[in-house]
């Protein structure tokens, strides 16, 4: 049960509004749809913007190759995300670096995977680097909120 008000903390009161907007989703979809989810989601979409300035930035404010832009946009943004999961979504009081070492596999595997494999791969095919980022990203977001979920944040 969460604490009080008096003692209520940021993440206790993302938390809450998670759940009340998950709780007033049609259609019985608050059957289907975690908190967590929700959370997961505007916690990624946040640092998914972090990831595209950056990548905006490198690849066309500096000129760089965009393998490396990839890289810099990812690694901010990975790093943050992990924090602002752990923290407000799934309230981890696990061992950090244990979660941090599980969390760096999982996101070695969808780097390679979805950020170069598909992001790359779509470039190539002719697509804006923009537009395959975002494509890549949609897959990345279903296989990071399952592996955040069911495997670093487990309970």
């Amino acid at each position: 049960m969460l604490e009080t008000a008096s003692t209520d903390t940021l993440a206790d009161r993302f938390t809450r509004a998670c759940a009340a907007a998950v709780a007033r989703l049609p259609w019985g979809l608050n059957r289907f749809v975690a908190p967590t989810f929700l959370g997961f989601a505007l916690i990624n979409s946040f640092t998914f913007a972090v990831d595209l300035a950056l990548l905006t930035l490198c690849r066309s404010g500096l000129g760089l190759p965009l393998w490396l832009s990839i890289t810099v946009g990812y690694l901010c943004a990975f790093g943050l995300a992990f924090v602002l999961n752990r923290t407000f979504n799934f309230h981890s009081h696990a061992p950090v670096g244990k979660q941090a070492a599980v969390y760096v596999v999982v996101v070695i595997i969808n780097y390679l995977a979805f950020i170069l494999g598909v992001g790359t791969g779509l470039t190539a095919l002719g697509l804006d680097y923009r537009l395959s980022r975002l494509l890549a990203g949609a897959c990345e977001a279903v296989y990071m909120y399952s592996a955040l979920r069911w495997v670093v944040f487990r309970r």
